[in-house]
């Protein structure tokens, strides 16, 4: 496949790091994937500062993005217009919100691929070790390598559930309610397509969304919220405006107080004429 075949370094690096976790640290194999799950959100922490700050700037300036909503909901092109404008201007990125997910991404394909060809690549040379197929279990209750959907595999499909709408409820704070509902449902959507993948993904993905919800809930309480921006009301008048009227007194009053000019006649020599 074109897509491994893009994510083969990946896949590789995956590899790496799971085998020394388990070689180098003495971690169980499913708890390898647990601590590389710290690692990648370790490394992401950059993205996911500006995800904070991005969630706090759009919560500051919400009341004024509603309001253009409101003023152009007639008009789709122009409200995007607008919207666009506003973000330029104040310097909001609705994007970065969504970066540690992104980043994510190709991390949680290439896991896909390595537990998939985990049995046959890589656990041949440590079954000739000595370890079995109990080595491969998580608390007795699933194999990493086994689909979500055998034996306790459903009861992972639960917790993962649980986690992502915690976390998608956590992270769709400041969206409007129709993007905020289809984050809501989309994990709810996919619960037929994940029953299908190795149980150790599904591990690492409830470890990343627990992560994602206590990340959430240290920061509403730690980082300080943004000041949202003075409100601008019909009846106050632009500053140009207002210099202009601070200005007109001023300079009515500096006429009034200066002392008049006298004007000097020239008088003509040789005096006047009898």
């Amino acid at each position: 496949m074109i897509l491994a075949g893009v994510l083969t370094p990946l896949e590789d690096l995956l590899t790496w790091a799971l085998t020394n976790l388990h070689d180098t640290v003495g971690l169980p194999w499913a708890w390898s994937i647990v601590a590389l799950v710290v690692i990648v959100r370790m490394l992401l922490v950059p993205l996911t500062v500006r995800q904070i700050h991005s969630m706090q700037n759009l919560q500051a300036h919400a009341p004024e993005m509603k309001a253009l909503q409101t003023k152009y909901k007639h008009d789709r092109q122009k409200m995007n217009q607008e919207l666009m404008a506003f973000y330029k201007e104040n310097q909001i990125n609705p994007a970065a919100s969504c970066l540690p997910i992104v980043a994510q991404i190709p991390v949680f394909i290439g896991l896909f691929f390595v537990l998939r060809g985990f049995e046959n690549e890589i656990f041949p040379a440590y079954r000739a070790m000595g370890e079995g197929t109990g080595d491969l279990e998580w608390l007795n209750l699933v194999h990493i390598i086994d689909n979500t959907k055998v034996g306790w595999g459903p009861l992972l499909v639960v917790m993962y559930a649980i986690s992502q709408l915690t976390s998608s409820y956590l992270m769709s704070a400041t969206m409007q309610p129709a993007q905020r509902a289809l984050m809501l449902i989309l994990p709810i959507a996919f619960i037929p397509f994940v029953l299908n993948f190795p149980a150790g993904l599904m591990l690492y993905w409830l470890t990343t969304n627990l992560w994602t919800t206590g990340q959430g809930l240290i920061t509403r309480k730690l980082t300080p919220k943004k000041e949202p921006p003075p409100k601008k009301s019909s009846r106050t008048p632009p500053k140009s405006e207002v210099a202009a009227r601070v200005e007109k007194p001023a300079q009515a009053k500096a006429t009034q107080t200066a002392p008049p000019r006298v004007k000097k006649v020239k008088r003509k020599k040789g005096g006047a004429r009898r």
